[in-house]
């Protein structure tokens, strides 16, 4: 009887080590990469020196495996295609308008494409605000969260895309680096010198918004007629104060509103719901199965999140960082207090796929590194994150009330 327990302990062991993930270093070309070859060019910006350099980054080795990495195999909720975020920090509000743009169908049956630069534009209004009235110790950066864009329905609506794109005539991607720049420097001067007139801080702020960006409507059309931005919200369907931020960390107590703890929450926004990672999971899952989108957020810069040309665009936990098993609340907390988990990219999860016991999220992309292929083919502009990236690299997401409606009663 030995002799064969001890043979069903080797049989274990030899399965557990061949099932052990595996590091290679793969080698980069900034030329060959989306960003420098078609978003640069895209907006007459010249390439960069490094271009031509090559970099070597840890990743996971995938050889002789297989991904369900096909959207079509995805159970969908409808949504815009992806659209780039070009060179700029506007993750926050191409994923949270496109979650928005999901929303209007979902409540109004409306397929609506909504201005992501009307936002971006006032929220940038409102950070020089936020700088004037806290005399310079607020940050002013491209960086924001998904409830910035709510914030900023709230205060001035939303128009369309077609009623305001926010780029300038012959420029093919969205591009801030000027303008982010010139901005900076008066609002460094305006704190060197004291100067803190908000009215005309602001109205310095608008007159390069507008340079760059283009003067935002008062009005937008909707079914022929000129409505304020307001009335438009309102007819497709969208209310600010229906949406909710669910957070899951230790650093703040569970079952609680509280402060994500992060530079783009620039405002201090407390209206977090705190929950554990268990009741985050389920909740996450339940929403998308139940037929709402939501805007996600956490850190994309892992070496199993696999994007390079010929890559299958899957994120996953390799097991030389943790098993899926020990993930568990602290080891989150861990890469998050230690800063290898990052609040540095937001998406729209907008399906999701059950196969061989794991649960994949199909997530909409804006930025660069989900556009390392095919552009014609369906993986353009998409991931396909698997349940253990979810659950130790996502660190919050925003969602219709509706879809946790038992998890906030929890909430006192």
């Amino acid at each position: 009887m030995k002799k064969y327990k001890l043979l069903a302990i080797l049989l274990l062991a030899s399965v557990l080590i061949k099932a052990q993930d595996k590091i290679y270093f793969k080698t980069y070309n900034y030329s060959q990469s989306y960003y420098y070859s078609q978003i640069l060019t895209g907006i007459q910006q010249a390439q960069n020196s490094k271009a031509n350099n090559s970099f070597k980054r840890v990743k996971v080795d995938i050889k002789g495996k297989n991904f369900p990495n096909k959207v079509v195999d995805y159970t969908q909720q409808w949504h815009n295609k992806p659209l780039s975020q070009g060179n700029t920090g506007t993750c926050w509000a191409f994923s949270t308008t496109s979650f928005m743009e999901s929303e209007a169908f979902r409540i109004s049956k409306e397929k609506v494409k909504l201005s992501e630069m009307w936002t971006v534009y006032w929220e940038y209004v409102e950070k020089a605000r936020g700088f004037v009235q806290s005399r310079g110790t607020t940050i002013y950066e491209e960086g924001s969260e998904a409830n910035a864009v709510t914030k900023i329905y709230k205060k001035y609506g939303v128009v369309p895309k077609s009623d305001y794109s926010g780029i300038l005539e012959g420029q093919k991607f969205y591009n801030h680096e000027e303008m982010m720049a010139e901005m900076k420097s008066y609002l460094a001067m305006v704190k060197k010198n004291n100067i803190w007139n908000e009215d005309e801080v602001l109205a310095t702020i608008k007159a390069i918004l507008n340079h760059y960006m283009g003067v935002p409507p008062q009005k937008a059309i909707y079914k022929g007629k000129k409505i304020n931005p307001k009335e438009y919200m309102k007819a497709v369907g969208l209310v600010p104060d229906d949406y909710v931020d669910i957070l899951s960390y230790k650093q703040r107590p569970f079952w609680k509103q509280c402060s994500y703890d992060v530079p783009d929450n620039w405002w201090g926004d407390e209206s977090y719901y705190n929950v554990p990672l268990d009741d985050f999971m389920r909740a996450i899952k339940k929403a998308i199965k139940e037929g709402y989108t939501y805007s996600i957020g956490g850190d994309v810069s892992e070496p199993g999140l696999l994007s390079d040309k010929k890559d299958p665009q899957v994120a996953i936990i390799p097991t030389f960082d943790i098993p899926y098993a020990n993930i568990n609340d602290d080891a989150r907390q861990f890469r998050f207090s230690n800063k290898t988990t990052t609040d540095d990219h937001g998406m729209h999860c907008v399906g999701y796929q059950e196969k061989d016991g794991q649960f994949w999220f199909l997530i909409k992309d804006s930025s660069s590194g989900s556009r390392n292929n095919d552009t014609k083919g369906d993986k353009f502009g998409y991931y396909f994150f698997r349940q253990d990236y979810v659950k130790l690299k996502m660190m919050d997401f925003m969602v219709h009330k509706d879809a946790v409606k038992e998890l906030l009663k929890k909430f006192k």
